[in-house]
């Protein structure tokens, strides 16, 4: 296996050179822009500056991928808009929508076993209170300095979590989904990778995974670190090559660092809008994620990783009514580093969207989620993780064909 240095140098010029030359070109100016020094300033928060006070009129040509291709679509959870997150029915119906990516969180069991979940808290996500057996197990935790009181993964054998059912985690935002409650077991990330192949051979097409290490500091202070375990299943799934479909993604960064010397898929470094990662809290470090999206930030990051999963605050923040303003230049900084830019989460209902974009007035109704969609797109983001993988899909079909067509005019 190549070195971590060389092979993320190697990637990082491939994909610069890529960059460069396509916008080349597109144009001498363009070329300028991407080379010049000037812009090069990094920012002091998430919440930056545009990068220039032209933004807005250059937003009138569409920015583009770092790869020049349309944005990947990857399920948030699977299918979670239409069935209950993390269940084998929401991959697969994503896989079914045309989901690129399906995304696992991933947690540990007692006895070792990668499980999804999008905590390792399940008392929200699971029946687990229905079960009497397990009442002893109702317990307080400090989960990255967060006092949580529920019932853990890592107090349950698998065989104990098999017995449980998976709900729906947002019952008054998407009542429809109740429906599915008790369905569904809590499934392994070998069940995830499996049916990944599986459906890939059946369409025809390679659907990628896209798994996130939950946790990864508070899971190795009590000896079921995660890192170790995801390399494995990958490799036993014969999916842990520079050329399989994976990009493995977390809020922390040291087991990022540490999974760049064992496996060479890529990498993404998630950017929360607020705070900073937990193992830099940890160890007194005082960055936070404001500090990796500076210029010096996201070179160093590409040091270790193949891109960065921001949150969309992070790229276009909101004001106080909660409207769009102006981008913060990050997207164009990751990309003239080599860095992907796959952001989170895009939802339909009103009350996660832009307020330029709500409907009505019921915060669950279903708002103008193209239009935030196409704003994002605008900027020239990489990648999106989505609730509802088909508007997604539709979002990227309505903007990149529009824009084919106003090229042919």
């Amino acid at each position: 296996m190549a070195s971590p240095t060389s092979r993320r140098g190697i990637m990082l010029r491939m994909k610069t050179l890529s960059l460069q030359t396509r916008r080349t070109r597109a144009g001498a100016a363009i070329a300028t822009v991407v080379t010049s020094t000037a812009l090069l300033a990094a920012p002091t928060t998430a919440g930056a500056q545009p990068d220039s006070p032209a933004a807005p009129a250059a937003e009138a040509s569409r920015a583009d991928t770092v790869l020049g291709q349309p944005p990947l679509v990857i399920a948030h959870r699977g299918a979670s808009g239409y069935r209950p997150e993390h269940t084998l029915a929401a991959y697969k119906l994503a896989i079914q929508l045309g989901a690129d990516y399906v995304e696992p969180d991933l947690v540990s069991t007692k006895d070792g076993v990668l499980v999804a979940r999008h905590e390792n808290e399940i008392s929200t996500t699971t029946d687990v209170a229905d079960h009497p057996e397990f009442a002893d197990r109702h317990t307080t935790k400090t989960i990255d300095g967060v006092t949580i009181t529920g019932w853990f993964t890592e107090d349950f054998t698998l065989a104990e979590l098999k017995t449980l059912r998976a709900v729906e985690r947002l019952p008054t935002v998407r009542p429809a989904n109740t429906r599915y409650n008790g369905l569904y077991q809590v499934p392994t990330f070998d069940e995830v990778l499996a049916l990944v192949r599986a459906e890939s051979a059946k369409r025809g097409r390679t659907i990628g995974v896209y798994p996130e290490t939950k946790h990864p500091t508070y899971f190795r202070s009590i000896h079921l670190a995660l890192s170790r375990r995801v390399v494995r299943d990958l490799r036993q799934a014969e999916m842990n090559r520079a050329a399989s479909k994976v990009f493995i993604q977390s809020f922390e960064t040291s087991n990022l660092r540490h999974l760049d010397t064992r496996t060479n898929v890529k990498l993404v470094q998630l950017i929360n809008s607020t705070g900073a990662p937990f193992d830099l809290v940890a160890s007194g470090d005082p960055r936070t994620y404001a500090d990796l999206v500076t210029a010096a930030g996201l070179r160093e990051i590409a040091t270790y990783a193949d891109g960065i999963g921001p949150n969309k605050d992070v790229l276009i923040p909101r004001d106080a009514g909660g409207f769009l303003t102006q981008p913060t230049g990050v997207v164009s900084r990751a990309h003239r580093v080599g860095l992907v830019v796959h952001a989170f989460t895009f939802r339909d209902e009103n009350q996660f969207l832009p307020a330029d974009y709500r409907v009505g007035t019921d915060p669950n109704a279903k708002g103008d989620a193209f239009s935030e969609y196409a704003r994002f797109f605008d900027i020239g983001v990489d990648g999106v993780f989505a609730d509802y993988t088909d508007t997604a899909i539709e979002a990227r079909d309505l903007y990149y064909d529009e824009d084919t067509e106003r090229q042919a005019n």
